[in-house]
């Protein structure tokens, strides 16, 4: 389980002179009635419905975001997975390629919607949280999750590794703003608070 380049651009008042020195006047610009501005769209009008049940607490939501990227080879309902996330929301792995560099690579939502879907319409995959550390304040959550994956439902786990997720809720449902996370290397392991679940919590 994500560069806007701004450029300045500069206007200069040109000037004409007539051949005796005297200035030609620029006839006054005409005014033209502004085009009163858009109020926002609702974030809520800009990605599908969701479930009710899934954005209706913390727990719900990451519940349901782990649940729709996991299954076996085949499209997710990447609808479902859509409305979870606030508009603008970004995907980031902060890990190491194979030749140990370290990667910040930042995603939109439909970013890893493209590549993921690729990958798992090939292959399958499951994901679940072991341990998730949450902290609230107001309308703004923060989750440290750790998570485990595996090819197929049953099978050791290929990776493990902690997400970093960030919340918030308007006043109706809880919003996923953003994920960032790093996968578990031999001199990256899991913290051992975050390396197994409570002995109640397992299966």
């Amino acid at each position: 389980m994500k560069f806007k380049l701004f450029a300045m651009v500069v206007g200069l008042a040109l000037f004409s002179f007539n051949a005796a020195g005297q200035s030609s006047s620029a006839p006054a610009a005409t005014s033209q009635p502004q085009a009163a501005p858009k109020p926002p769209q609702e974030a809520s009008a800009q990605v599908p419905a969701p479930k009710p049940d899934d954005v209706k607490s913390i727990d719900s939501i990451l519940a349901a975001l782990y649940n729709v990227i996991s299954g076996s080879a085949g499209e997710r309902d990447w609808n479902r997975f859509r409305s979870l996330f606030l508009p603008g929301a970004t995907l980031t792995s902060a890990g190491k390629d194979r030749d140990g560099n370290i990667r910040v690579r930042p995603r939109t939502v439909e970013g890893y919607v493209t590549g993921a879907g690729g990958y798992f319409s090939q292959h399958g995959f499951f994901e679940s949280p072991i341990v998730s550390r949450v902290q609230t304040f107001g309308n703004v959550a923060q989750v440290f999750c750790s998570y485990e994956s595996r090819s197929a439902a049953g099978e050791a786990p290929f990776a493990r590794g902690i997400n970093s997720i960030q919340l918030a809720h308007d006043g109706k449902r809880w919003w996923i703003v953003s994920i960032l996370w790093d996968e578990e290397r031999p001199e990256n392991p899991l913290p051992k608070e975050f390396a197994s679940r409570p002995e109640s919590n397992k299966n």
